[in-house]
């Protein structure tokens, strides 16, 4: 498995003139864009500095999109492997998402220099990243299961991934604070009997929860919110199980489809 971790990470760059430098690039300039709508619109930061909060939402959510992204075309970007000795299938999404690892480390310390600059300090909690970034790798490979398996008959599901994604993340507390949705939904009621359903709804986003807490603990120094995570967690140990079991159910006929 290492063996295909070094070659996705040689392959992907070998033909990149800036290298692993857009692990860098493209949080960096999503936070510009963010920073700019927001000096339109205005976002509730809860005294912290928005160019961190969004950095430190985009860490998760770029691991999990880039993570889901490529483990979703893994089996028929490897189909010469596919069709030429037998392995464990779930090596792809696996070695997808390992590869990832990588470029999240790289945004790791660039928001480890952005804390530094803005006087913010990591406290006790932090030990709680490697959990989230745990659970982060579970919910991605519960949609690289399914959509790797899906996308060898049907490929059309690579080409509206993108789109998926692109509504996930405004789904997600990216651009926003979940604070915000809990202030309007919650607390002002602003869908009226609606209100508590929907925004538990919204909790069922793993990703919500993930970059809340992800917020929380590293910014904030305060523990675990299990309310924010309970309603992701259980949408996603639910669905993986059967994820994986369509995946390989899927694969014994992967050699002859590719």
């Amino acid at each position: 498995m290492m063996a295909l971790v070094w070659k996705n990470i040689v392959v992907r760059y070998k033909q990149a003139y800036l290298g692993v430098a857009w692990a860098v690039i493209k949080p960096l300039t999503l936070v510009l864009v963010f920073t700019l709508i927001k000096s339109f619109i205005g976002i509730p930061t809860g005294g912290i500095p928005y160019p961190l909060l969004t950095f430190t939402a985009l860490i998760p959510w770029i691991f999990f999109q880039e993570s889901a992204s490529e483990g979703v075309n893994s089996v028929t970007s490897n189909g010469a492997l596919v069709k030429k000795i037998y392995f464990p299938r779930e090596v792809f999404p696996i070695t997808a998402m390992a590869t990832k690892l990588v470029e999240l480390s790289i945004g790791l310390v660039i928001l480890a220099g952005l804390m530094a600059y803005y006087g913010v300090m990591p406290g006790i909690q932090a030990l709680w990243i490697p959990v989230i970034i745990f659970y982060t790798m579970i919910v991605a490979l519960t949609i690289s299961f399914f959509g790797a398996a899906l996308n060898v008959y049907y490929r059309d599901i690579s080409q509206a991934l993108p789109i998926a994604l692109s509504l996930i993340m405004y789904a997600s507390p990216v651009i926003y604070p979940l604070a915000l949705v809990k202030d309007k939904l919650i607390t002002q009621q602003a869908a009226g009997p609606w209100s508590e359903p929907l925004y538990q709804l919204y909790l069922t986003n793993p990703l919500a929860g993930i970059i809340d807490n992800f917020q929380r603990v590293l910014l904030r120094n305060l523990p675990l919110d299990w309310e924010t995570l309970e309603p992701g967690l259980i949408a996603t140990f639910l669905v993986l199980p059967l994820s994986y079991l369509y995946f390989k159910r899927a694969e014994n006929y992967f050699a002859d489809v590719i």
